[in-house]
């Protein structure tokens, strides 16, 4: 199955198993937005803007294979619990960010952290996926140094101990510490290709999405380049129905082999 979407004068096609979503998830002003736009364009934004909810999208084509990556910036009031779960639901990786300089948001990351584990299990015993669920916990706002510190770093380590699909990083989107190194391992941890991460790949702008079919002069300056990243100017994010029916196919494709359990998907 091929997903086809369009970029610029171009129609780029995906095939579905190289199709992957990301939600990042917790408390208000804890920076979640920041770190998405250090991802997406190297950017900080100072002005604050409290999110509902964004969703981006960026492709790549690396060593001649297309990848999606949607981005769903989750806001941290979190108004509709049913929405918030659906987005757990068809969530393929994680980053749940807490501020170093605040505990309420750190104990919210507990929260969001054990939902996730109770969430994703229930799903997992309906499709018999793989075990593995790809996290990082990520204290944000490290450049605030110790005396603003309210959550130290060995507590929030107990997080991720004995899990090898979940790691723990202190960054700060404002200095752009740490945070090229938190997407690759996460990334790592996902077996995904390591050049979905910012520094390693080249960015194109959507008047080259022709890049992603074949390599016109304009990029072939670059040499030993064989990555490239384009966001997407115009996603939107799926229809709550369209998620509905991917979770609801996914559990009926691989619950036709075996006896159906009593979890429920809600």
């Amino acid at each position: 199955m091929m997903k086809t979407l369009s970029s610029g004068n171009c129609a780029l096609s995906v095939p579905a198993k190289n199709s992957y979503r990301m939600v990042v998830l917790g408390a208000s002003r804890v920076g979640k937005s920041a770190i998405v736009s250090r991802f997406l364009n190297g950017r900080f934004e100072d002005q604050y803007t409290p999110t509902i909810e964004d969703f981006h999208r960026k492709v790549y084509n690396i060593r001649g294979d297309m990848y999606q990556l949607d981005i769903l910036d989750t806001s941290g009031n979190h108004p509709f619990p049913a929405m918030r779960r659906l987005s757990i639901l068809t969530g393929d990786v994680f980053i749940l960010v807490f501020s170093l300089d605040s505990r309420e948001s750190f104990d919210e990351v507990k929260r969001l952290q054990k939902q996730i584990l109770e969430v994703k299990s229930c799903l997992k015993n309906r499709t018999k996926e793989a075990a593995e669920l790809p996290m990082v916990i990520c204290g944000n706002k490290s450049d605030h140094g110790e005396l603003c510190r309210q959550v130290p770093g060995s507590e929030a380590e107990l997080l991720v101990s004995g899990d090898e699909h979940c790691a723990y990083f202190e960054v700060s989107a404002k200095k752009n510490t740490n945070v090229d190194e938190m997407f690759y391992m996460l990334f790592s941890m996902a077996k995904l290709p390591h050049e979905m991460s910012p520094a390693l790949h080249r960015k194109i702008s959507v008047q080259y999405g022709d890049a992603f079919h074949t390599r016109p002069l304009c990029l072939r300056r670059g040499k030993g380049v064989d990555a490239y990243g384009m966001v997407s100017p115009f996603a939107r994010r799926p229809s709550v129905n369209s998620d509905l029916k991917y979770i609801k196919a996914k559990v009926l494709r691989e619950g036709q082999t075996r006896e159906r359990d009593k979890c429920t998907v809600q």
